[in-house]
């Protein structure tokens, strides 16, 4: 028997639901309310909606005490909402405050667990450029040169290969339609700029925010062109 396409259809054609999946592609652990509040529902709406999506293994919940907190169940489902994404028509844009957050999202994001957008992109195409990954189909790989890079950088290469996922696949960023790295190595990557204090995350919507420390090392590292894209996003 095939797999019922139309049953996943139909959740995600729901724009609460997409709403709230949308909210969860941050890759951060949610409570029903503040989902609720994302998808401008009742609690009550927003619960029939999440088990919805349980029902479907769309999302996973975690139980602690009376509240309930939600997120993605994998980057498999992630990746598919990423790909639905590239083929979307955008949204309107209402109010100056959506403006900039359309702006935020689009200049650097987390697409579940790695970085995207303009700056994921960019770092991706450095990375390239300098010779430490190629592109193997829909994959990347590690260069000799970059093996030392991402030594350098604190990552160990060896414990991402092993971690029961993809090491470094190509990941089409919507926004840019180009792709960024995701897997382990994305991962890896974020989580290093985030403890280092380059980018942090921003309440609410998935945008990240590039730190004055973060703007200057990045600028150093992955020698890109950062000054027409960075003037509204980063933290004082």
């Amino acid at each position: 028997m095939n797999p019922n396409i139309s049953k996943i259809a139909s959740l995600l054609s729901d724009s609460t639901r997409s709403t709230i999946l949308l909210s969860l592609m941050d890759g951060r652990i949610h409570p029903a309310s503040e989902l609720a509040f994302l998808a401008k529902v009742k609690p009550q709406t927003a619960s029939f909606h999440l088990h919805k999506m349980l029902e479907a293994n769309l999302i996973n919940v975690e139980k602690h005490g009376r509240h309930r907190y939600y997120k993605l169940i994998n980057s498999d489902v992630a990746k598919v909402i990423e790909q639905m994404l590239s083929i979307s028509p955008n949204s309107p844009v209402t109010s100056f405050r959506e403006s900039k957050e359309k702006e935020a999202i689009h200049f650097a994001r987390t697409c579940y667990d790695h970085l995207a957008g303009y700056l994921g992109v960019q770092i991706t195409n450095s990375l390239l450029e300098q010779g430490f990954i190629k592109k193997v189909d829909l994959n990347f790989e590690v260069t000799p040169e970059g093996i030392e890079f991402f030594r350098d950088f604190g990552i160990n290469l060896e414990e991402q290969k092993k971690k029961r996922r993809a090491f470094a696949r190509c990941c089409l960023d919507w926004s840019e339609r180009q792709h960024h790295i995701a897997g382990a190595l994305g991962n890896a990557l974020l989580l290093k700029m985030i403890e280092r204090q380059w980018i942090t995350r921003t309440p609410k919507i998935r945008a990240v925010k590039v730190t004055p420390t973060g703007k200057n090392e990045l600028q150093k590292l992955f020698k890109f062109d950062y000054e027409n894209n960075h003037n509204t996003f980063e933290e004082s």
